[in-house]
């Protein structure tokens, strides 16, 4: 666990910031809506992606590119479910939250997939 605790900290600032108050926490409040429209689904794949990316961190002994893939595998239809869920529902704290889900995914999203395809062509280093 040192390993990717320092791995963590030697990415830039503004990662580790992102990352910790507000990736983390936006994917993780999906489980204060199982109740909701597709709720469990968006749950399952919204902490699903993190859940993998741990196991990820732990095979590679810390943060790398790698990291990138399963958001770009599970959060991309994600996404697609997001938006469809907002074109369903009447205004509601539910629909806030989908608002919020999508445009800080969208965000790590952009990033993910350049991460995603500099991992595919060699950049396989660990933070």
């Amino acid at each position: 666990m040192r390993h990717i605790l320092q791995s963590y900290r030697r990415m830039p600032l503004w990662v580790q910031l992102w990352v910790a108050l507000i990736l983390v926490p936006g994917n993780a409040a999906s489980l204060f809506f199982l109740s909701e429209p597709a709720g469990p689904w968006l749950a399952a794949m919204a902490v699903g992606a993190m859940l993998l990316n741990g196991i990820l961190a732990l095979v590679e002994r810390g943060f790398s590119k790698i990291m990138a893939v399963p958001h770009v595998l599970v959060w991309t239809p994600m996404l697609a479910l997001v938006l469809w869920l907002l074109i369903q529902d009447p205004a509601s704290g539910y629909q806030r939250y989908l608002f919020i889900l999508l445009a800080v995914d969208t965000v790590s999203l952009v990033l993910d997939y350049r991460d995603a395809w500099k991992w595919w062509n060699g950049d396989r280093s660990v933070a």
